[in-house]
């Protein structure tokens, strides 16, 4: 048996994995299909936590998470498998205000993968290795997805899902933008319109 990892971490969250499954209770009964019939595409901030803005308990809903809240081929896929297999029938595609990927653009984190896979720095000159070893190029074969403007990113995305083939024309997208000041969802109107129109 090879002995566990010595990080805080991962001790931290087995103990309250321990904690958690002790108390798991009629949990066990819930069934595959999201309860509520709703999905959520939002960011993986961790200052974002779905179930409080969006009331969830565990089963209610499918959450669908990526940098940015985008709506990526794989995002999609989830969305697909979420209404195809498991009967969600609404979808929320949810981004937030001070979101990260408006600090840079594809090209930026390009070219710092490609000098060193070692977490970057940002000061008033912008963004900077910290040390210059072992990067890659395979970061031109992916796209990023940052943007300039966060309403036009929700809007972009809602119609992006709305328009792919595999997804039905009588599934509503409502577009938002979660404002971490205030915990509010804020509507994005031209999405939500673009979103539940046939």
């Amino acid at each position: 048996m090879s002995a566990l990892p010595n990080s805080t971490v991962f001790q931290d969250v087995l103990s309250a994995n321990r904690k958690y499954s002790s108390n798991f209770g009629d949990k066990s009964k819930l069934t595959l299909p999201p309860a509520r019939q709703f999905a959520i595409l939002t960011c993986m901030d961790a200052r974002l936590d779905p179930a409080q803005y969006a009331g969830l308990a565990e089963g209610d809903a499918h959450v669908i998470r990526n940098a940015g809240g985008r709506a990526s081929d794989d995002a999609i896929r989830s969305l697909i498998i979420s209404h195809k297999l498991l009967g969600t029938k609404e979808w929320f595609v949810i981004h937030h205000t001070d979101c990260g990927m408006v600090l840079f653009t594809d090209q930026i984190i390009r070219d710092l993968l490609s000098k060193s896979l070692k977490t970057a720095a940002v000061d008033e000159n912008g963004w900077h290795n910290v040390q210059e070893e072992g990067g890659s190029d395979e970061a031109r074969f992916i796209p990023f997805l940052t943007f300039t403007n966060l309403e036009e990113s929700v809007t972009e995305d809602v119609k992006r899902i709305k328009s792919h083939p595999l997804v039905p024309k009588d599934i509503p997208v409502y577009g938002f933008v979660y404002d971490v000041k205030s915990g509010q969802l804020i509507e994005v109107k031209e999405a939500t319109e673009a979103g539940v129109s046939y």
